[in-house]
């Protein structure tokens, strides 16, 4: 889940795309699995440009790099291929070294939920001078991004919310959550049994059919590790080159999102407390890592006892928890002073009474307390729900609420609370079983927030072909890129990328600042 503060060339003509595409009629018998899909596969969408309009900026972007955009059809359910269907969006920035093309690169940026196409420009440049060699393919998954979207019309963008400090707090949070599962099943309810990794990988494959690949190269961040893991589980073969960033190992999925990561949270805020303590003279935090640690639990007592008026709205014992959150894993210095901001304006409503919104709360707080981006966090739930359905007796959360309390009493209550998933639609099918073995590259920091540095490991251990990369000394969630600029990381995700090889050991970088 991405909360965060995030800062989301020339043209070419579009028949030198026209040309990197019209391999489509060569797709091979044995590329297409079942016959009775076959028209999808052999589809010819329309290609064009991918500005949507004139304040469309990644599409201006998109088409500086000569880039093109075209609705893939997909069925909705893939058991029924002859009934409805729905479009998936993709774009594609051609290879401009047609003579040392290597194939398809396809970006997920994860969530799930997060577009691809609007950040595919950035990827673009991250791959530095292998990006000639690729065509770049950015697919919005099933009801994301530029597709026709899943939206329950929920008054907030996340389900996440902290239990509170008793049983009658967990018992309004219940009552929170089902409520928000009742809508999804009144307003979407006849999407939700087909938003789900399964399902986004089936769409991915038939991409790669539209664009006459045998195989394509893929590079998924956080939540887009597990999609590239049930695609190759699904699809074995079709891959050539992986990189995952971020890197999720299936297994630790369960029983709900953020479960178990409340010590890595608590790691990420200490060593930003440890940086804030440095510019006390500017934000007033205080003057030790442990000092600054006690305004956040302050603030947060305050917030137990009555809402912190920030603006028109009111921060309660559930909303806090999750801002602290939120603002976690970028581990760079603008959104160090952006949580630092923060802090100091929840810590004025704290001692005051009330206080004005600075412009990353201001960004922030429509979006969790109005329907603003409802449709975000129906379709991130749904496939979440689909994927790790988790336990459905309220009983299960609220003993792990009450274990994980005495220990981690911020994050505890927020990581285990009950979600909508307790009350949703059983998914239409199991989560994808992965064992097989893929060459890949993974990517990930020993103090990641999100996605544990031991899952990492974990699916090493379980893909012995794999290299991994450690990032020692930071706490940014996925690494790879142009915002982290982590040198060693980039060269060696954008090498492997280039000559196919692996390393022939593991690695370790520094993230130190």
């Amino acid at each position: 889940m991405k909360l965060a503060y995030r800062d989301r060339v020339h043209f070419r003509a579009a028949t030198a795309l026209v040309a990197a595409l019209s391999l489509t009629a060569a797709v091979p018998a044995s590329a297409v699995a079942d016959h009775s899909l076959d028209r999808y596969y052999r589809q010819s969408p329309a290609w064009k440009s991918c500005v949507r309009n004139a304040q469309d900026t990644p599409g201006k972007q998109l088409a500086a790099l000569g880039a093109r955009c075209a609705a893939v059809t997909v069925p909705l359910d893939y058991t029924r291929p002859g009934g409805r269907t729905i479009s998936v969006a993709v774009a594609v920035v051609p290879a401009t070294d047609t003579a040392h093309r290597i194939g398809a690169l396809v970006v997920n940026e994860g969530g799930p939920g997060d577009p691809a196409i609007d950040y595919l420009t950035d990827r673009h440049a991250a791959l530095k001078k292998v990006a000639a060699r690729y065509d770049l393919v950015g697919i919005d998954p099933r009801f994301v991004g530029r597709n026709a979207p899943l939206d329950c019309r929920w008054p907030t963008s996340t389900y996440m919310r902290a239990a509170g400090v008793d049983r009658t707090d967990f018992v309004r949070m219940t009552a929170f959550q089902r409520g928000l599962a009742a809508k999804c099943r009144r307003n979407a309810g006849a999407l939700l049994p087909y938003a789900s990794s399964r399902n986004a990988a089936r769409d991915m494959d038939v991409v790669r059919g539209v664009l006459g690949r045998r195989r394509v190269s893929y590079l998924g961040i956080s939540y887009g590790t597990y999609l590239g893991e049930v695609y190759t589980a699904m699809f074995p073969g079709r891959t050539d080159r992986v990189v995952f960033d971020g890197v999720h190992e299936p297994h630790h999925l369960a029983p709900w999102a953020e479960y178990g990561t409340e010590q890595a949270n608590e790691n990420a805020l200490r060593h930003w407390a440890t940086w804030a303590a440095t510019q006390n003279a500017t934000y007033g935090l205080g003057s030790t890592a442990d000092a600054v640690l006690a305004t956040v639990d302050r603030i947060q007592a305050s917030a137990v006892r009555r809402p912190l008026a920030v603006g028109t709205y009111k921060l309660d014992r559930h909303a806090v928890p999750l801002l602290m959150y939120g603002v976690l894993g970028e581990d760079v210095r603008p959104t160090d002073r952006d949580i630092a901001v923060m802090v100091r304006t929840l810590k004025r409503a704290a001692e005051s009474g009330r206080a004005e919104p600075d412009p990353g709360l201001a960004a922030l707080l429509p979006s969790l307390f109005t329907g603003q981006d409802s449709a975000y966090g129906s379709t991130q739930t749904a496939y979440l729900c689909a994927d790790t359905p988790g336990p459905r007796d309220p009983e299960v959360f609220w003993r792990a609420i009450e274990r994980s309390r005495a220990h981690h009493p911020l994050f505890g209550p927020l990581f285990n609370d009950i979600t909508p998933c307790a009350f949703w639609t059983p998914p239409a099918e199991r989560p994808t079983v992965v064992d097989n073995d893929v060459p890949a590259l993974l990517v990930n920091a020993t103090g990641d927030p999100r996605v544990l540095y031991s899952e990492a490991r974990a699916m090493h251990t379980n893909w012995p072909s794999s290299r991994l990369i450690t990032v020692r000394n930071s706490y940014r969630h996925a690494v790879y890129g142009l915002t982290y600029a982590n040198a060693c990381v980039n060269d060696a995700v954008n090498a492997y990328l280039g000559s196919g090889r692996l390393p022939s050991a593991d690695l370790t970088c520094s993230g130190a600042r």
